[in-house]
């Protein structure tokens, strides 16, 4: 019997309500974000939906006026009206910003650390 993907996710999804942007060519989408780890997001499918899933999007979370996470992401599943997305690429500000998040959400250092050795074996 094959394990359900959920049950072999390596980082914890933390749910986060904050503005987002996704972008893609000249679409904008503002979306509803779900949930963030250090590898990926979920958000809520917009309409209309316009998006190639074979090419890079732009994503934009917005944690205060002047405090963003940005990263270059791949579209990994469409279920359900959600888009599930794996980081590509992401700067080291951003990156620490992303950590600082979820650190506060885990509340669990040990946990932390072994999501982060996690995502430096990928």
């Amino acid at each position: 019997m094959s394990e359900h993907p959920a049950n072999r996710r390596r980082f914890k999804r933390i749910a986060f309500d904050a503005r987002t942007e996704l972008r893609q060519g000249e679409y904008i989408w503002p979306v509803k974000l779900i949930d963030l780890s250090l590898k990926g997001l979920l958000i809520e499918k917009p309409e209309p939906w316009l998006g190639i899933a074979e090419k890079t999007f732009y994503v934009d979370i917005h944690l205060s006026a002047d405090v963003h996470i940005d990263m270059d992401v791949l579209l990994k599943h469409d279920d359900h009206g959600q888009l599930g997305f794996v980081c590509q690429h992401i700067s080291l500000e951003s990156i620490q910003r992303l950590r600082r998040l979820i650190e506060l959400n885990l509340a669990d250092e040990a946990e932390l650390e072994r999501e982060l050795g996690a995502l430096i074996e990928i």
